[in-house]
Parts: C-alpha cells; sequence; structure tokens
C-alpha cells in the first residue's frame, strides 16, 4: 500500500531501482497550452552539480552515470491520460559517488510569455515506484495554491550515510528553469 506523503515528510526508499512519475492536468479554459517540464538535477558538494551533464530534463535525458533516465517531453501534459506526464527512472545503485542529492523541479516553460502560472494548474503530484514490481510507494499530491509561482520543488532524493531517502518538498518559485539551474550550477547557463 503506497504511504501518501504531506510536505515535509520523508521515507527510506529501501529500492536500487524507481521511477519518479509527476503528473498535472491544465484547469479548463485557461487558454493556451501548458508545457510543463519535469527535470532532475544531480547535486554533490558544496549543493553544486558536478558537470552540466547532471541535469537531467527534455533536451538532456540521461546522466552521465547512467543513473537517471528522463522518459521525454510532454509538451501538453497529454500523452497521460490521467497517469504520468512525465517520468524520469532511477537506479541508485548507479549513481555517481559524487551526488548526495536528487532534486525534482517543474516549471512552466514560457510562463512569462503565457501568462501562466502553478495556480492555474490542478492534480499535480509526484509519486515514487517500484520499477521492478511497478507498485506504487509513494505519492505526495501538491495540495496549496500557487497563484504566482512558475516553478516547483517537488521533491528530492538524498543519501544519509549509505540509504536513500525521500523528501516532499513543495517549494514554489516564480522563477523559471534557468533559475534552478543557476542555484546548483556555476558554469555558463545559456537562456
Amino acid at each position: 500500500m503506497a504511504i501518501t506523503l504531506r510536505k515535509g515528510e520523508r521515507i527510506n526508499i529501501g529500492l536500487s531501482k524507481i521511477s519518479v512519475g509527476l503528473g498535472w492536468n491544465p484547469n479548463e479554459g485557461s487558454g493556451l497550452a501548458f508545457d510543463l517540464d519535469a527535470s532532475a538535477i544531480m547535486i554533490g558538494t558544496g549543493r553544486l552539480i558536478p558537470a552540466e551533464e547532471f541535469f537531467v530534463f527534455y533536451g538532456n535525458t540521461t546522466s552521465p552515470d547512467g543513473a537517471l533516465t528522463h522518459s521525454g517531453d510532454d509538451p501538453t501534459g497529454g500523452n497521460s491520460d490521467g497517469g504520468d506526464d512525465e517520468v524520469i527512472s532511477v537506479d541508485l545503485n548507479r549513481v555517481d559517488p559524487r551526488i548526495t542529492e536528487i532534486l525534482f523541479v517543474v516549471t512552466i516553460h514560457e510562463a512569462t510569455h503565457g501568462r501562466q502560472n502553478f495556480g492555474q494548474v490542478r492534480d499535480a503530484y509526484i509519486r515514487i515506484v517500484d520499477e521492478t514490481t511497478g507498485m506504487e510507494i509513494a505519492k505526495y499530491e501538491l495540495d496549496e495554491d500557487f497563484s504566482i509561482e512558475t516553478g516547483i520543488e517537488f521533491g528530492r532524493l538524498y543519501k544519509k550515510d549509505v540509504n536513500w531517502k525521500f523528501e516532499a518538498s513543495g517549494i514554489g518559485y516564480r522563477e523559471d528553469l534557468a533559475y534552478f539551474l543557476s542555484k546548483h550550477f556555476k558554469g555558463e547557463i545559456i537562456k
């Protein structure tokens, strides 16, 4: 039976192969199509990405260690028919030893241009699934009203001693994807 998480709650993962599914639905009549993008930021020492390839998103679908694989962009949220819109598969046994944390964020592509925000999105969630059995382990449903936010840190995997844990974050920002990358990467960011 899956665990329903609330903001700030944590669980032990206890598995090596999981998938992190993210889902959402735009509110009816909200105008332009919504293009929400799920990304994973693999962080090490100093809460920094060791190299830009450790930023996994629709433009870089596999991490250099082969631990993370992104399902690809779903520009309309219509690929899922009620299920996960974008999925990031994770093999925790393959995670580069420099990585101690993996952030999962969702941003609205060109939110400023479309005058869009997460207040216009409903049924947003992140869930952890056992890749071997297909069983849902935990789910965090975003139930707050993010009426001005355009980017949300949904959750994070982090290593505590030798074990991986998951925390439901639910932290909203009025920022785009470049913001999340710039927080954790000191190289040049092309906008």
